[in-house]
């Protein structure tokens, strides 16, 4: 170790009152990683970690990283798939993970105080006894923390009803780049709503870590709907299944989730689970409708006559052993596509692409070509409510040609997604995977985000490399 990280954790050690400091290079070669398949190419390990439990903590270490241009890379539970986590510039990774406190539950305002590194799952199970839900649903909600999950802005399945995280979440606790705390969403507020100067709440949810650390949350949470019902639809050709969607909304029903597998991806469940006999089909179709009883059950029905027509096959159940056997299939897709290629691995890279609804059946068939071009196996799955679709790679890393290829299909899986006129990133964020399309997706909207963060962060420490470039800092 150079003098200069030496003296890093020293200074550190000195710092903190309650965190650790981690400086050993084999322990820091696990902060070099997050889920994305560009970190998996080229791991980057930071000069020192911090594990923070304390927000005095993490002001004092963006104080003293502030005053000498290092960077710090804030990290919660790593489950990102777009590099956002790792340490591009080395310096500091500043993780909240520890801070796990559910602070307060505020059952009488629907509200729910919790610091960052609390797992989205945990949250529910601590919310259910008094008959509460906090309603974004990443698939990884098992890992998840909620810093992490506003810090994207996670969608997830019942985002087409309710909404990103970036809907339900009231306030924020933040230390800016120099130290300093702010609250966000009024002092001491538990208002539910707010038209108080600007909402730099909402500025703060998405930004990546880019403009600041958050170290606790005020969460808006509601009843747990008491029924459900889900209704399966299976389509021998995508462009109906399209159109069943769009006719669904037409009919007046929003549903609070709305999934689609594809061929490859029915095949991948079958292999995973046997005994769910999904049959095969060009797609199917998950519509979940909440609510009250008796409307759950006529919304369930009308979602089923209302599709009928157009494809080969519908089930419907609000009977909870039945709709969870049905739930099931769209529940294991993401580690079921695995098996497709024995001895692969799902390379985590253009694998989020969200494109107008309407544009989905067009989408899924490019997606079959982009996979039969650079002869790479895709499985594609996602919440087709919101256009939001998650192709998923199959590569045997070990070949350096596959791993060249896949990169080919991220990116044309990119730019297909802004030909059809959306974006590269529904849910999982930019990070630094795809930084190089933020020019073509945003034009002179960009400048003005860089301007945002040279005001909040003038020296360039937090998250450098991330969303857009940034001056790269460098240790003193």
């Amino acid at each position: 170790m150079s003098r200069s990280k030496s003296t890093l954790a020293t200074d550190l050690r000195a710092l903190v009152t309650t965190s650790t400091i981690i400086d050993r290079p084999i322990d820091l070669e696990t902060y070099g990683y997050d889920a994305s398949f560009m970190t998996q190419l080229s791991p980057r390990a930071p000069d020192v970690a911090v594990i923070a439990r304390c927000r005095e903590d993490v002001s004092a270490v963006l104080r003293y990283a502030n005053e000498r241009g290092i960077p710090v890379t804030p990290r919660g539970a790593a489950s990102g798939q777009a590099g956002g986590s790792v340490a591009l510039h080395g310096g500091i990774v500043l993780s909240v993970h520890a801070m796990d406190r559910v602070i307060e539950i505020d059952t009488a305002n629907m509200q729910v105080f919790v610091e960052p590194g609390v797992v989205h799952s945990r949250l529910n199970e601590t919310l259910a006894r008094d008959r509460l839900i906090f309603p974004p649903d990443p698939g990884s909600s098992r890992m998840a923390t909620l810093g992490g999950m506003a810090s994207t802005n996670a969608h997830g399945m019942r985002a087409v009803k309710y909404g990103p995280t970036a809907s339900w979440v009231l306030g924020l606790e933040v230390v800016l780049a120099n130290g300093d705390v702010i609250e966000t969403g009024s002092i001491g507020s538990r208002a539910k709503q707010s038209s108080s100067g600007l909402d730099l709440t909402k500025l703060l949810v998405g930004s990546e870590g880019t403009l600041g650390v958050f170290t606790r949350l005020r969460l808006k949470a509601m009843p747990i709907p008491p029924a459900r019902a889900l209704v399966m639809g299976v389509f021998d050709v995508l462009e109906n299944a399209g159109q069943a969607v769009q006719s669904v909304f037409a009919a007046g029903i929003t549903a609070s989730a709305i999934e689609i597998v594809d061929a490859r991806s029915i095949k991948a469940i079958n292999l995973y689970r046997p005994n769910l006999k999904l049959p095969d089909a060009e797609a199917l179709l998950f519509f979940e409708v909440d609510g009250a009883p008796a409307g759950v059950r006529w919304e369930a029905e009308k979602i089923a006559d209302t599709i009928r027509s157009r494809a080969t096959r519908v089930d419907w159940s609000d009977e909870p052993k039945q709709m969870a056997a049905l739930w099931e299939g769209r529940s294991v897709v993401g580690a079921a596509i695995g098996l497709l290629r024995p001895g692969s691995n799902r390379a985590y890279c253009g694998e989020d692409i969200c494109v107008p609804v309407a544009r989905i059946p067009e989408t899924l068939r490019e997606i079959q070509e982009i996979s039969r071009r650079f002869d790479i196996p895709i499985a594609t799955y996602g919440h087709i409510g919101n256009g939001n679709l998650h192709p998923g790679h199959l590569i045997d890393a070990r070949d350096p040609d596959e791993s060249r290829r896949v990169l080919l299909v991220a990116d044309a899986i990119h730019d297909l997604a802004l030909r059809m006129g959306g974006t590269t990133t529904g849910e999982h964020g930019v990070g630094a995977v795809r930084r190089p399309y933020m020019e073509r997706e945003h034009g002179p909207a960009l400048e003005a985000m860089r301007a945002i963060k040279r005001a909040l962060d003038p020296n360039g420490i937090l998250n450098p490399g991330k969303i857009f470039l940034t001056r790269r800092p460098q240790v003193t």
